[in-house]
């Protein structure tokens, strides 16, 4: 049973090496003005594949937007889909290099760490984490957030402003993992904590996600109302005095004001 489920892992992790050799063989050129497709045979020749096992990558790859083909029998070229996560990945870069600016002022003036976070699909990502000036520290470099939206202001702070669809379908997926005995693990609780988001314009999360971490964060939206991400600061819960959270989330609500204005600035040239 061991042997088959190794082989079964084998194959999988084969046809994902086979399936990025065929993007890679397209991309090749695909740069260029003149490029007319390659042919199914010239594919399997460059990636050392067979005539058969080449076609039945192909095809998945075309399902799923990653290859386009102008006819039935025609060349092959690189889908939409590759164009689309190349543009959204150079539009997160865009924005952690316009963000970092006000980010490190953030920085400097709570004296705590500072994260820009967006939503990658369903999952919570991070762009940038500027670290604490303190020296106690959360140190966060290590730790995965793609699951933990529901349980971190830096996540709230973003599902706070998505449409009512949208928060379901991340939370159908993602689920309502319970991280602490802090953790809010039902929807119609969290439903309730994200309309007091909007209304105060921050979220907090007191050991949510983290056992004696606060995190502090604010949407990131353009000038259009459109949702960027979050921008937050994390500390050790022994810091986060009412006072102290207070001065943090005006500071943060003033940095991303700023940086809305930043952006769309620099998106509207």
């Amino acid at each position: 049973m061991k042997s088959k489920k190794l082989n079964n892992e084998t194959r999988g992790i084969q046809s994902v090496e086979r399936a990025l050799k065929i993007i890679e063989v397209l991309s090749k050129g695909s740069g260029s003005s003149a490029f007319e497709g390659i042919s199914l045979g010239s594919i399997a020749k460059d990636t050392n594949l067979n005539i058969s096992t080449c076609h039945h990558i192909i095809r998945t790859l075309l399902e799923k937007g990653y290859v386009s083909q102008n006819s039935p029998g025609g060349a092959y070229f690189l889908g939409g889909k590759v164009q689309e996560l190349s543009s959204s990945r150079a539009i997160q870069f865009s924005l952690a290099e316009t963000s970092m600016p006000e980010l490190r002022k953030l920085n400097s003036l709570t004296g705590e760490n500072v994260h820009l976070a967006v939503m990658q699909g369903n999952e919570l990502s991070i762009l940038t984490n500027l670290r604490s000036l303190h020296i106690i520290q959360v140190d966060l470099g290590s730790v995965n957030f793609s699951n933990s939206a529901h349980a971190t202001a830096i996540g709230k702070s973003i599902l706070a402003w998505l449409p009512d669809n949208e928060v379901q379908k991340i939370i159908k997926e993602k689920g309502l993992t319970k991280f602490t005995k802090k953790t809010i693990t039902d929807f119609g609780s969290l439903t309730q904590h994200l309309r007091l988001v909007r209304r105060f314009g921050y979220s907090v999360d007191h050991g949510e996600f983290l056992e004696g971490v606060t995190s502090i964060g604010t949407v990131l939206r353009d000038q259009s109302g459109k949702v960027l991400g979050s921008v937050t600061c994390t500390l050790p819960i022994s810091r986060a005095t009412k006072k102290t959270t207070e001065f943090i989330s005006n500071s943060l609500i003033k940095c991303a004001l700023e940086l809305s204005t930043r952006i769309s600035g620099v998106y509207n040239r």
